[in-house]
């Protein structure tokens, strides 16, 4: 596995969409997610593209799984319904990046909070952990996908 660097995140401003189920289907929230920023001329403002998952997947069952497909925009960016505004906040951060397919987020998931968390010494917030894109799958290819994930620290 690839080094976890412990970092300071800044406060964030997202506009989401709420997703139901398995994380591996948020795709579709997506979809609304970009459509709906399109539609508004949203698209200038946006930072970048961020999942929020609040949820265990191996002790949740996976219909009851909670996610929100979010961009980070401005303080100015209107955020209007069916998008909700969602403030991500900042602070003491473990990172890991991830070169490659999404399909092995959940084995980096397992290395972070399985043994990486328990043996750093560093405590997890009550909040939820997030992952930042780098880039996109829709003009990257598989291999080439950067991810972030992110776990909050106390």
């Amino acid at each position: 596995m690839n080094e976890v660097d412990i970092t300071t995140h800044p406060d964030r401003r997202l506009a989401a969409v709420a997703h139901s189920g398995p994380y591996d289907q948020i795709g579709p929230a997506y979809d609304t997610l970009s459509t709906l920023a399109e539609a508004r001329n949203l698209v200038p403002e946006v930072k970048s593209m961020i999942g929020i998952f609040y949820d265990d997947p191996d002790s949740t069952p996976a219909a009851e799984l909670r996610s929100h497909a979010a961009f980070e925009v401005g303080p100015e960016t209107p955020i209007d319904a069916p998008l909700e505004q969602i403030e991500l906040h900042g602070g003491k951060v473990a990172v890991y990046r991830l070169k490659g397919p999404y399909s092995g987020l959940k084995a980096v998931y397992h290395y972070l909070y399985g043994t990486w968390l328990p043996d750093s010494g560093e405590e997890p917030q009550d909040a939820p952990s997030y992952e930042i894109y780098r880039n996109m799958p829709g003009n990257t290819a598989p291999e080439d996908l950067i991810t972030d994930i992110c776990i909050p620290l106390a």
